[in-house]
């Protein structure tokens, strides 16, 4: 006789960047397997695949290659709280006493922190604006695996996030050029418009969280938690 499946309950959460409601249900020892594994990489691709994996199996109906980085960080922190425990202890080493300093972190603390000066729209002249769009997971790993110092990282971070540009007649998606359009195109932008593309990427919203301690010294310090070091420290 077979051993029976046991039905996991399912939730519903709402995704930070559109407002949508989809349903998830909690990730299992098969997925924790996962997560424990990428911790001991301490390698950034495949923690972000890590996560990826995770995430892809607890939504249901969703396709996950199209969610904004902090989408798949935000709903990897609701799975974690609703599937282990909320709570995660961990150390750190002070910068000035190099003490080692035990934290904890409420994962259900944690929020999307927003920028006022974010903004998806670049006017590039009187006629028409340029569109952008949040890097999906798998651009992400694609820069991942870049060389930061390489020129062309920062040209693909720049290129992978054009969504379309538009006047009040037409627009054009950039999905439906080749490659040596899109760069012949983007050779003729002018320094505000790379710098309005600089701000999207230094404003994009991000999971964020700051635990207060105190070290040895009695100084009061501030540890900030962004992104995957939620789950990674």
């Amino acid at each position: 006789m077979a051993l029976p499946k046991i039905d996991l309950p399912i939730f519903e959460l709402e995704l930070p960047s559109t407002g949508e409601k989809v349903k998830y249900r909690p990730f299992t020892v098969k997925e924790e397997k996962i997560l424990l594994v990428a911790q001991e990489a301490e390698e950034v691709a495949q923690e972000v695949l890590a996560v990826r994996q995770i995430v892809n199996n607890c939504l249901i109906d969703i396709d996950i290659g199209t969610l904004a980085m902090f989408d798949l960080e935000y709903v990897m922190l609701v799975l974690r709280s609703r599937s282990v425990d909320n709570n995660i202890e961990f150390t750190i080493k002070d910068p000035d006493t190099d003490e080692t300093v035990k934290l904890n972190l409420d994962v259900e603390k944690v929020q999307v922190t927003r920028y006022p000066e974010h903004s998806n729209e670049i006017r590039l002249n009187e006629e028409w604006v340029l569109y952008l769009k949040y890097p999906t997971i798998d651009e992400y790993v694609k820069m991942a695996d870049l060389d930061p110092s390489d020129p062309l990282a920062n040209y693909y971070m720049m290129v992978s996030c054009m969504d379309k540009i538009a006047s009040e007649d037409e627009v054009h998606n950039f999905a439906e050029y080749k490659t040596e359009e899109v760069d012949a195109f983007v050779e003729n932008f002018a320094g505000q418009v790379v710098k309005g593309i600089s701000l999207f990427f230094e404003t994009v919203p991000k999971l964020r969280h700051e635990i207060k301690y105190t070290n040895e010294k009695g100084d009061d310090k501030t540890f900030v938690i962004e992104g995957m070091k939620t789950f990674f420290s």
